[in-house]
């Protein structure tokens, strides 16, 4: 690490000209990344999905639709409204990008009072519509007292797409003043307070360029939009922010080259293993395959990967050139008097250990109360934030033509496929069966299906009015019911939404052998897939990531208390954050109406503030035990490395918390949800837990905490036996 320090202060000119390089190139295609990026990220290649594939493919179901809901004042008059209708219709006559177009007037109950609604059906998935709705932005006119509005997913997920720009443009705009001011208060001067904004965004705009190319492989989630960038501009931030802290202290009492090789040797051995944490982390969410986990943990790898690079080359060339010109510019001055209030609050929490571990885990396992409260919920339209036109245009649809009972979110779909044409008798019987099994079980509202669209129950009538009826009037039944050997069933459940229940009853209704081969689909199957692979597959993850932050603590400080203290304490203050959070959104305070909690929000937040949090517990251990090495004792070493970091990690958590934070002003609920986790459980774990518990418990264990298979006591001789 000396030596890559002594490296780029040689060559810190061609190092400069390099990253420029990769700066413009990248930031070309950062640029780009918003039109590369679709949808909410929840595909799972599952039964759901293959079940769909048979409903698009047999039964002729649309890939995606466009609802569009008319609606009039009620000043204006019936024929007005039908008048607009049909202008409206007209003009979508040159309109040739949908599949087919359905007019409020083709089927009885698409127009209600002051309402009405048409659709529009596409061969085309949502995510694949920017053209087709800008086409129809332009094609739809409002009227005084009459409007018409496009809403369905296509819409919802564009809408998304630009929700999310606006809040990362919104979290920009907030988080990053403040965060110049706390590195001002933190460096005193404006070059110094500077350098890590621009390390910020150098490897934000690298990262998004990065992440542009994957997605020629992969499908990317418009949520990259504000995972990188909350990711990121806190951790690359971090990074230079220790760095710098370290470089200016070594320059007090060095030469610029030889201040420079000690900072790479010290800090920037901090920042690989605290990098190394975040890296393993995130990789646990390889583990669970679905693509908005797979995004985050490809985005977040990456930026991680770059801010370390970045930290570790690009900020080092910076430092080299400017010299010592990077205490010019300053603002205020710095005084001494905060190192000793450090220092005085180091010492009272190391004369009083018991009592500050006590006071720190009861505060911690009271955050803990709400969690068992916890409501996760797959992120859907409510997302959105209430202004948008296409989410007021769904609810009005759902309320005006949907009955309660018959919401999609209450709906399992069942694809039954037969030996031999399944309108066969002895194959009706056996779908009768099935069907009478189905509305014999308590949580089913309804089964609808042909037997319900005659209003026959007995087979045999079925069978007779299918294969011998007035074909005009069947067709409607069979077009939609029947295909061949296949039969649709639609079951709706007497359960709410994001149901426990309803996902319990597909999943047990899913394995069971009901005569005839059947295939689950419809949004509970969904959910019930979702939250199966996420339960099945993020212990896993968990186990690699506590496994590795073990091993890589453990390899950076020689010792076997310390990794599995920093483990316990950061899974007690990350299950106090969710309840934290739980009683914030969940129970509806601070203003907030009350929503259920984003079912990403406990894996993404593990997953980023483990590694995160480890970045304090890299900086202050790290500088304990440079101190303990040097003198052997730990009270002394443990008071020194608090007094020395304390400042640093501080100022480095009110960074994270103001950047990630910043996101609680944003409308995208998941995202907001995050932000929040996010900063509480930076806040928790820079205060609680790094200020008092750490310190507390070297202080109670002693020399035990450097203790490694007899590595202490040797290390401990040698001390000894220097001369004073």
């Amino acid at each position: 690490m000396e030596k890559l320090g002594g490296f780029i202060y040689r060559h810190r000119k061609w190092m400069l000209i390099i990253w420029i390089l990769v700066i413009f190139l990248f930031g070309f295609f950062a640029l780009k990344l918003p039109t590369v990026l679709s949808g909410n990220g929840f595909e799972y290649k599952g039964e759901y999905n293959e079940t769909r594939k048979i409903l698009e493919e047999k039964f002729g179901h649309a890939k995606s639709t466009i609802i569009l809901v008319f609606e009039k004042d009620k000043s204006v008059s019936n024929d007005d409204f039908k008048n607009f209708i049909q202008d409206t219709l007209k003009n979508l006559s040159d309109f040739d990008g949908a599949e087919k177009i359905t007019s409020p007037f083709e089927q009885e109950g698409m127009i209600k009072d002051q309402y009405a609604y048409g659709l529009l059906t596409f061969d085309k998935k949502a995510e694949n519509l920017g053209k087709e709705i800008e086409q129809l932005n332009d094609l739809l006119k409002n009227k005084p007292g009459l409007k018409v509005t496009m809403t369905g997913e296509p819409i919802i997920v564009q809408d998304l797409n630009i929700a999310s720009q606006e809040d990362l443009a919104k979290a920009e705009m907030i988080g990053l003043p403040i965060a110049l001011v706390v590195l001002i208060l933190a460096f005193g001067g404006l070059v110094a307070a500077s350098l890590p904004l621009v390390i910020g965004v150098v490897s934000i705009l690298t990262t998004m360029g990065s992440v542009y190319f994957f997605s020629y492989s992969a499908d990317l989630t418009i949520f990259i939009l504000n995972i990188v960038p909350m990711i990121g501009l806190a951790l690359s931030i971090d990074f230079a922010l220790l760095f710098i802290n370290r470089y200016k202290e070594e320059l007090q009492t060095n030469s610029i080259q030889k201040a420079l090789e000690i900072t790479v040797a010290t800090a920037g051995r901090s920042i690989i293993f605290s990098g190394l944490c975040v890296f393993i982390g995130l990789s646990g969410l390889w583990f669970i395959k679905i693509d908005i986990f797979q995004n985050v943990a490809l985005g977040g790898m990456t930026v991680v990967l770059i801010s370390a690079l970045c930290a570790l080359t690009f900020l080092p060339a910076l430092l080299a050139i400017l010299g010592k010109n990077i205490n010019k510019l300053s603002v205020i001055k710095i005084s001494n008097k905060q190192s000793s209030i450090w220092h005085k609050f180091a010492s009272l929490v190391m004369r009083r250990p018991i009592i500050m571990a006590t006071v720190a885990l009861a505060i911690l396992l009271i955050g803990l109360i709400p969690v068992k409260q916890m409501v996760l919920a797959i992120p859907g339209t409510d997302s959105l934030p209430a202004k948008y036109p296409s989410r007021l245009a769904l609810e009005t649809f759902q309320e005006h033509f949907i009955a309660n009972e018959k919401r999609d979110e209450k709906k399992v779909t069942i694809v039954l496929q037969s030996n031999g044409n399944i309108i066969e008798k002895n194959n009706l019987e056996k779908v009768n069966k099935v069907i009478d099994k189905l509305e014999s079980d308590k949580l089913v509202y309804t089964v609808d299906s042909p037997f319900s669209a005659t209003g026959l129950k007995d087979v045999d009538q079925l069978y007779q009015l299918l294969t011998h009826g007035d074909k005009t009037m069947l067709s409607p039944i069979k077009d939609y019911f029947i295909r061949d050997n296949q039969m649709l069933l639609e079951v709706y459940l007497k359960t709410g939404e994001h149901s426990s229940k309803a996902r319990q009853w597909v999943s047990e209704w899913s394995g069971k052998d009901l005569g005839l081969k059947a295939s689950f689909g419809g949004p509970i199957k969904f959910e019930q897939e979702i939250f199966a692979e996420i339960f099945q597959k993020a212990p896993y993850g968990l186990l690699l990531i506590v496994v590795s932050t073990f091993i890589i603590l453990m390899a950076a400080f020689r010792s076997i208390l310390i990794p599995i203290k920093a483990i316990l304490m950061n899974v007690l203050s990350l299950g106090c954050t969710f309840g934290i959070v739980v009683w914030i959104f969940q129970e509806g305070h601070f203003g907030i109406t009350p929503v259920d909690i984003a079912l990403i929000l406990p894996v993404f937040v593990f997953s980023l503030v483990f590694g995160l949090s480890m970045d304090y517990e890299v900086f202050l251990i790290s500088r304990i035990q440079e101190f303990y090495i040097k003198t052997g004792d730990n009270t002394a070493a443990t008071i020194s490395g608090l007094t020395y970091t304390s400042k640093i990690i501080t100022s480095a958590a009110a960074i994270m918390i103001v950047v990630t934070g910043a996101f609680a002003f944003t409308g995208v609920m998941p995202v907001k949800q995050l932000g929040v986790g996010i900063a509480i459980a930076i806040f928790i774990d820079a205060t609680i837990v790094r200020m008092v518990l750490v310190p507390a418990l070297m202080k109670l264990l002693g020399d035990w905490n450097w203790w490694f298979f007899g590595y202490q006591n040797k290390r401990q001789r040698k001390i000894r036996k220097k001369p004073a």
